[in-house]
C-alpha cells in the first residue's frame, strides 16, 4: 500500500487535530457493521481538520492514484481484507493500531497508467449516479410543492367541458373515511397469510420494505385487504403508508383505513398531507407520539368530488411513477457498479 505519511500525517497539528488536504487518504478509527476494523477513504472533498480518531495519509503519486485507491477500498471486503491482520481491538472495540502500522501491509494493483483509466471509468458511473440522484430530488421537491397547491385549492382542475369543478366539502374525518377493525386471530386462523409490522414500512415513501408470511403469529392482527390504506399510527411524523396490492394482515400500531366519501387512491394521497400529519402528531403529547382516532375523527378537513379526486391521486401518481422509474435506475446503475468492482478488485 504505497502510501507516503510525512508531515506529521498529512499537516501541521492543529490542537491535536490533523490537517486533510484534498486527496489525502483518510483512514477512519471506528467499528462499523460492514466494516469493524475502521473505513479508508479519499477526501474529495476541500481541505480541513480531523480529530486524533482519523489518520491521514499522502498519496505518493510515483506509485498510486488517489481515486483508484479509494475505489478498491470503497469493497467492505477489501477494506476488512486489508485491515484485519493490522488492527487489534480493545476492551471498548476501540481500535488499538498505531498510524503507521496501517502502512505495513501491501495491495496488488496495476500501473499508474492503468490505475488511472479504471478510475476514470468508475467516475463517469459515479457522474451518472448523481445526476440520477438530483433528478430525484427535483422531481420529490415538484412533488411537494404540487401536492401543497392541490390541497390547499391553489392549484384546481376543470371537467371535461371545461368547467370549475365543485367547491371542495368540509366534513369531520370521521365521515370522510374509516378504520376497519376485521381481525385476525392465529388461533382460529391457521391459513398462511402474508402480515405487515411497521418496520416493513419504508418512511415517507409509500414503499413496503418486506413481510412476515406463515400460519403461525404470535398475536391478533388486523386484517386488509387489496387496496385498503395503511397508515402507521405510531410516531405518526415519520410518514409511514402503503396500499396494498394483496390481502393480508398487519401490526396493531398499523390503522387499516377505507374512504367513505373519498376514493381510497384519494386518501392515499390525503394522509401523506402536511394538514393531516399535523393533526395526527398533535393527538399524543407523550415522548412516543401516538395517533389517536377519537382526537383525530373530530378534526374537519376539506375534500373535492370524485371526478376531481380522481385527477389529484392520478397527477400525483404520475410524478411517483416517474420517481420510482429514477430510483430504480439509481438501484441498477449502483449495482451495476458495485458487480464491476468486485469482479475488478476482488
Amino acid at each position: 500500500m504505497q502510501f507516503a505519511i510525512g508531515r506529521s500525517y498529512a499537516g501541521v497539528s492543529v490542537h491535536q487535530y490533523h490537517v486533510v488536504e484534498t486527496g489525502d487518504i483518510v483512514y477512519t478509527k471506528s467499528p462499523l457493521k460492514a466494516n469493524p476494523f475502521g473505513i479508508i477513504r479519499l477526501n474529495k472533498g476541500k481541505a480541513g481538520i480531523v480529530s486524533t480518531l482519523y489518520a491521514v495519509y499522502n498519496v505518493k503519486e510515483k506509485n498510486a492514484y488517489g481515486p483508484f485507491l479509494d475505489y478498491y477500498f470503497s469493497l467492505d471486503a477489501n477494506t476488512n481484507r486489508y485491515l484485519r491482520p493490522l488492527v487489534k481491538k480493545g476492551a471498548k472495540n476501540d481500535m488499538k493500531i498505531n498510524n503507521a502500522y496501517v502502512l505495513h501491509d501491501r495491495i496488488f494493483a496495476p500501473t499508474i497508467s492503468e490505475q488511472t483509466r479504471i478510475a476514470s471509468f468508475f467516475k463517469v458511473l459515479d457522474k451518472k449516479i448523481t445526476e440520477l440522484k438530483q433528478k430525484k430530488i427535483l422531481l420529490e421537491q415538484y412533488k411537494k410543492g404540487i401536492m401543497q397547491k392541490l390541497f390547499s385549492q391553489e392549484l384546481r382542475f376543470k371537467d371535461e367541458n371545461g368547467k370549475e369543478f365543485p367547491k371542495w366539502e368540509k366534513k369531520r374525518l370521521r365521515e370522510i373515511f374509516k378504520i376497519k377493525s376485521e381481525k385476525y386471530n392465529p388461533a382460529k386462523e391457521t391459513y398462511s397469510v402474508k402480515c405487515i409490522e411497521l418496520e416493513h414500512l419504508a418512511t415517507g415513501t409509500g414503499k413496503l420494505l418486506g413481510y412476515v408470511e406463515g400460519s403461525n403469529l404470535n398475536s391478533i392482527k388486523n386484517k386488509f385487504a387489496n387496496g385498503d390504506v395503511l397508515f402507521g399510527k405510531l410516531r405518526p411524523y415519520l410518514k409511514k403508508f402503503l396500499k396494498p396490492n394483496f390481502d393480508g394482515v398487519c401490526s396493531s400500531e398499523i390503522w387499516v383505513l377505507t374512504g367513505l366519501t373519498v376514493s381510497n387512491d384519494f386518501l392515499y394521497w390525503l394522509i401523506q398531507t402536511d394538514a393531516f400529519i399535523e393533526i395526527a402528531n398533535k393527538s399524543s403529547g407523550s415522548k412516543m407520539p401516538r395517533a389517536d382516532w377519537s382526537l383525530i375523527s373530530s378534526q374537519s378537513f376539506e375534500y373535492p368530488k370524485q371526478d376531481e379526486q380522481a385527477k389529484i391521486a392520478n397527477i400525483l401518481s404520475v410524478i411517483d411513477e416517474k420517481i420510482n422509474r429514477i430510483q430504480s435506475q439509481i438501484e441498477i446503475t449502483e449495482l451495476y457498479k458495485k458487480g464491476l468492482l468486485q469482479n475488478m478488485f476482488c
